[in-house]
Order: C-alpha cells, then structure tokens, then sequence
C-alpha cells in the first residue's frame, strides 16, 4: 500500500530522530565510563559486598564517603550502574527501597576478591590515559611514528611518564599486575596443554615476574625465567625460584624451550615486532620448541557484538602509543615475514587469544 505524504514525513522525522537519537547515544556514551570510574572512586562493589553482596542504598551510605546532599545524586549513579550490568536491581514493591546486587562483572571489583581487576580499570579510567584522546584529531595531522597521542598530551612517552611520575608509575605497574594476574588465573586454567611438554621458559618484558610465576606455580615441571631491562629486573623479587635475567628484547632472548610474550606486540610497529620476533626464534633454535603469544586476535573468538566492538575499540585504544591490535592476516604476515613456519589461534581467553608460533 502506498503511503501518504503525511505518513511519508513522519517516516523521514523518524530517521532524522534515529540519527540523533544514534549521535547522542555516541556523544555522551563517555558518561557510562565515568560512572563506573565513580563507582572504583567510592567503592561501591565493597560496600555491596560488605552487606552480604546486595544493600539498599542507605546501606550503601554507611560504607562510602559522600555529602548527604548527594545522595538522591547516588541514586541516579547507581540507576545507570543497573542498566548497564554493573549491579542488579530489585524492586520488592511499591515504595520499597531498591536492593543492589553484585554481578559478575562488580564481582571483579571487590577489593577482598581473589580476581580483583579495579586497578587496571583505574588506570585506564585515569585523567593520564583518558585525556591522550582529547585531541586524537589533531594527532592525524602528524606524520608516523612520534608524537603519539599519549606523547602530544603529555609531552613524554608512556615509559618516560611512569619513570618520571612516582604516582604514575605506582597506578600504571599496580594496573598491569591486576591484569596479568586476571588473565593468568584464567590460562594455567584453559591453557594447561600450552605448557605442557616444555621444559623450560622465558617470559620476555615480563617485568617482576608475576604472570611468570604463576606459570611456575602451576608447571612446577617448567624451568621458568624473565627477560626485562635492567633496571626493572633491579627491583625483581629474591624469594622464587623464577630467574631474572637483564636485557633488551629488541637485542637477544635467552635459549628456552618456549618463549612467552604477554602483551607485548601490540605496543609495536611491524618491523619492530618481526625483531623482537626473529630473536624468538633464535632462542628456541637448539631447543626445537615454540613461541606463545599472549594478545588479541580481532575477529577470532565469539562474534557477540559486544565481544568484536570491544576487540575493535582496544585497536582504536592501542593507538594512543601508535600501538596496534592485529586480526588473523596481520598476525601472520609479521609471523612469517620473521620466519616461522606455522602458528594455532587460541581464542579461549574472551576478547584475547593464546598464539602458538612454531619454527
């Protein structure tokens, strides 16, 4: 049936009301970061938990420093919280205060938990990372590889900032910790086979070890070390059986059976990453061994839109130190362009991958 003029211009004020509604929705969609940044600032998952893992909000008042003037305010903090899956929400009737109830994402952030993911999402809810993307625009005009964008908000690389910066330093080493130990929990778990029939192991950049003595907690069968510069390899605990070892990826890896990279390539370029690479494979030469690669692989794993728009957003992310996250064909062009002769994707780590890389 055709429409009428009249139904046609509702039908157009429909679309233009659409495409509105979808530019706020991006506009301020930064809102829902900053209220989860709230919710860390004033320890809300603790306060929840503290009641048993669900509370009213005058329980929660009792557990968080705030103004009473602000809490018809945390009200309305707590309400885009629920919808966002940060908590539950139940209402048990008519004029009855709501109870909260912890989810398993607010399960994370628990400062008591075992998994305990709040300082890597401080840092990256942080005004350091947050602001490298206030003038992301501007950044498109400068030619590769410097400023970054985290340097033209800065005026020092990430590294630079974190040696120069104690508190930053403090936020920036506690976040990756936090992270590192998440993730980890979740490998030695569904990645037993990875470390299985290897005797030895190298975790390249792996900083104070953490990831690498959970490998050797676990594979207590495995010889396991650490490559990192000097002067983080200085501060390197003396109470484990992992070895620290001072030197520069870029120059040599120690021999191993398997070298580890967690979250290390996508900090590089292509031609820094085949380097780092090449010296992998010199290092499991005489050891007829693999390289495991710990980092995201776009497009592999679930395609949950939710799951691809975060994998998406983290490349745009990694951009902020001209970093990048690679899909399946990046990753074996700089794979192969090193010299390997074959590697498995796999995607059992949610948004990240294990890599097996063979000689």
């Amino acid at each position: 049936m055709a429409l009428s003029k009249k139904q046609h211009t509702s039908t157009d004020q429909q679309a233009v009301l659409d495409a509105q509604l979808l530019l706020w929705h991006h506009t301020i969609g930064y809102v829902k970061s900053m209220a989860l940044k709230a919710a860390l600032d004033l320890r809300i998952p603790d306060a929840v938990h503290q009641h048993g893992g669900s509370a009213t909000l005058p329980q929660i008042v009792t557990k968080v420093t705030l103004h009473p003037s602000k809490i018809p305010c945390l009200r309305r903090l707590m309400r885009v919280l629920t919808l966002t899956g940060v908590f539950s929400v139940v209402h048990d009737g008519a004029g009855d205060e709501p109870v909260y109830g912890l989810t398993p994402a607010s399960r994370l952030l628990v400062s008591s938990g075992r998994l305990n993911v709040t300082p890597f999402l401080t840092l990256m809810l942080g005004t350091v990372f947050v602001s490298s993307f206030f003038d992301l625009g501007e950044w498109f005009g400068h030619e590769l590889p410097d400023p970054s964008p985290f340097k033209l908000a800065h005026g020092r690389h990430i590294w630079d900032l974190a040696d120069h910066d104690a508190s930053f330093g403090k936020l920036f080493d506690d976040g990756m910790v936090a992270d590192s130990s998440f993730i980890m929990d979740v490998v030695v778990k569904e990645c037993s086979d990875v470390f299985q029939g290897i005797s030895s192991l190298v975790d390249v950049a792996g900083g104070l070890g953490g990831a690498t003595q959970t490998i050797a907690k676990a594979f207590p069968h495995v010889e396991c070390s650490v490559l990192d510069l000097p002067h983080v390899v200085a501060n390197a605990p003396t109470d484990t059986n992992v070895k620290y070892i001072a030197g520069d990826m870029f120059e040599s890896i120690p021999s191993a059976n398997a070298v580890f990279l967690k979250w290390i390539l996508h900090d590089w370029g292509d031609a820094e990453c085949v380097k780092i690479l090449k010296n992998c494979k010199k290092a499991i030469a005489s050891q007829g061994g693999k390289v495991v690669i710990l980092d995201m692989v776009v497009g592999a794993g679930s395609s949950d839109e939710k799951h691809v728009e975060t994998q998406i957003l983290f490349d745009l992310f990694m951009m902020f130190i001209n970093g990048a996250e690679r899909d399946e064909l990046e990753w074996k062009k700089i794979i192969f362009e090193a010299g390997f002769s074959s590697y498995k994707i796999i995607p059992v780590l949610g948004v990240r991958s294990i890599i097996e890389v063979y000689p």
